[in-house]
């Protein structure tokens, strides 16, 4: 190779790695482009180590760390910044007396990063203060915006009163100039605004808003972020079970950090609820692995022990409540926000008062969920204050003093009108075990309506619905198959008892039916006579829905219809009408159907067990 031909080499990859270095600036710190900004360094540090050039190298390295530490989550991509990043905190106090302020600002911000745990609250604090103060030396607008952004962040996850005015003037730089980074986690803020003010519709369009903005930074957490903000959501609105599919797919999802264990945490609550013992009990297993005090302290530690605490309680498993207890004290006037202010479940008092009613130790409870209430006043959350109140009234409940009974009304009554208010599901008295509510079942003109909880759904009838409703009306009673295809319940009579029953439509009921038609009967003809058209088609429809009702339970002369068979053709007729009939409820309501799914048995005999 000729000598001149070799150094016009060299300085055409000196120049595109000047280049790349510059474009991958621009693109982080400028924009907020974390997509953009790795292309760039990947490609910086390549050519800085065929060059042999160790500057470049550190420069590129820095580069690929991102804004947030963490940002590569596979195997290899984490492993090749571990050692840069271990070394960071190391030599921070060296960094700090060099002339140079771009390192110092550079390894402020990526110790800020590595310090997200609730046990550093004073260093972050200082971190940010020191960030702010070295950014007017670098004169970069990044290192201001990362100050101002880790100080709104720290605001928000130590409770400060104060957060809205950092979070004012990081919304005014971003006016002047937009940075995508930056602007995702404060459009991330704004929907745990929303949670904590109860607009939870809003906040669920906001939701999309922000994992818009997410991607457009290529931020490798916007995805996740996403989905805990709608698990917070659903959380506050009794519908987490909704979204178990999306939980029990995200848990194994290779784009989660290593260190993050909020999915985990939200599906064992969630399969909880569904009644789902054995995946719950499974994953709550797996979090606590030998030691609970193992799990490590992350930016979302606070809102993982937070379901670790309530999958505990739904599982009574007390010596799991009891070592949160004790993990969870020394943080107990920390709100439970989770990363980066993207979400918040109220003060960490609920969570000591939740694993409090766990233990059976009711003072203590009352306690820490008082505390709650006042935290979450002070908060502004208003459902996590719902929250508190109804589990308030709860611990009253089961200390059960005289006065006691006075005070859980008082605050029952308290949370019922603060979730009308806010358009939140009625806080009921829930039990102090893990049973889960039992469903209630009524007619609803020539519809059923189901209700288990707080939510409720109006479904056509059917022969299923009809067995359903005995079952229900009869819950922890086993009912023979040949009984419900008959039109018998076996209002009373227990497991093999084989006695007497009574029918769906009893002779009274019956009498009714037949009175009722005889009514429809004499309107139909007045209203033809009158010409009402609109309303005989009405009367019509309804009278039409008795006789079939009359004939699907009774047959000839108006006798109980017979099975012919009772035993295996009686078990598959009902099995499968009742199957239908969940099916069709699930389609109307995931939640109720999933409840029914689980409770209702079928075969010779049928029960409903709702705990």
């Amino acid at each position: 190779m000729m000598p001149g031909r070799g150094r016009g080499l060299a300085d055409q990859q000196a120049d595109e790695l000047a280049i790349a270095l510059a474009a991958g600036d621009r693109a982080l710190n400028a924009d907020g482009d974390l997509q953009a900004g790795r292309q760039f360094f990947e490609r910086a540090y390549r050519l800085a180590e065929q060059a042999g050039d160790v500057p470049a190298m550190a420069l590129a390295v820095v580069g690929l760390a991102g804004l947030w530490v963490g940002e590569r989550r596979t195997t290899t991509g984490a492993g090749q910044l571990d050692v840069w990043l271990r070394h960071v905190l190391g030599v921070l106090d060296e960094t700090r007396s060099a002339s140079d302020p771009v390192p110092l600002a550079e390894a402020l911000s990526l110790a800020h990063h590595c310090l997200l745990g609730p046990d550093h609250v004073t260093s972050r604090r200082e971190l940010a203060v020191d960030l702010v103060k070295v950014s007017f030396r670098t004169e970069r607008r990044s290192d201001l915006l990362m100050g101002l952004l880790w100080q709104t962040v720290d605001a928000y996850a130590e409770g400060d009163p104060h957060a809205g005015r950092f979070l004012g003037e990081l919304r005014g730089q971003l006016a002047e100039r937009d940075h995508l980074a930056a602007g995702f986690v404060v459009s991330a803020i704004d929907v745990m605004l929303a949670i904590r003010a109860g607009q939870l519709d809003e906040a669920e369009s906001l939701v999309t808003s922000c994992a818009k903005n997410g991607a457009a930074a290529g931020d490798v957490d916007h995805d996740w972020w996403s989905a805990a903000q709608l698990v917070t959501i659903r959380w506050y609105q009794d519908r987490l079970v909704e979204l178990l599919p999306m939980l029990q797919e995200r848990v194994h999802s290779p784009a989660l950090s290593a260190i993050d264990n909020s999915a985990a945490a939200a599906l064992a609550v969630a399969a909880a609820l569904s009644g789902d013992q054995r995946t719950a009990a499974s994953t709550l297993a797996a979090l606590c692995g030998r030691d609970l005090g193992n799990l490590p302290r992350s930016s979302s530690w606070l809102v993982t022990m937070n379901g670790i605490v309530e999958a505990a309680y739904l599982l009574a498993d007390a010596e799991v409540a009891a070592r949160a207890y004790q993990l969870l004290g020394p943080h107990a006037d920390l709100p439970m926000v989770g990363s980066l202010g993207v979400t918040c479940f109220g003060s960490a008092h609920q969570a000591l008062g939740v694993a409090s009613l766990t233990c059976q130790q009711p003072d203590q409870a009352i306690h820490h969920l008082r505390a709650a209430t006042r935290h979450n006043l002070a908060l502004g959350h208003w459902p996590a204050l719902v929250a508190s109140r109804r589990r308030l009234a709860q611990a009253y409940a089961l200390r059960g003093s005289p006065p006691d009974a006075d005070a859980a009304k008082r605050e029952l009554d308290t949370a019922t009108a603060e979730a009308i208010a806010l358009g939140l599901p009625i806080p009921d008295y829930p039990g102090s075990g893990s049973a889960s509510p039992a469903a209630q079942c009524h007619r609803a003109g020539r519809r059923w309506r189901l209700a288990v909880r707080n939510r409720a759904v109006v479904v056509e009838d059917s022969i299923g619905m009809v067995y359903l409703a005995v079952l229900i009306a009869n819950p922890g009673q086993e009912i023979r198959a040949a009984e419900l295809a008959a039109g018998l319940a076996a209002l009373g009579s227990a497991a093999g008892d084989g006695g007497a029953a009574q029918p769906v439509l009893d002779r009274e009921a019956m009498s009714e039916y037949r009175n009722r038609l005889k009514r429809l009967d004499a309107e139909l003809r007045e209203l033809e006579t009158d010409g009402d058209g609109e309303r005989a088609a009405r009367v019509r429809a309804e009278r039409d829905w008795l006789v079939a009702q009359l004939a699907s339970v009774t047959g000839l002369g108006g006798r109980p219809r017979s099975f012919p068979d009772e035993g295996e053709r009686a078990r598959v007729a009902v099995s499968k009408a009742i199957r239908r009939a969940i099916g069709r409820i699930t389609a109307a309501d995931a939640v109720i159907g999933e409840h029914l799914r689980q409770t209702v048995r079928t075969g010779m005999r049928c029960s409903y067990w709702p705990g």
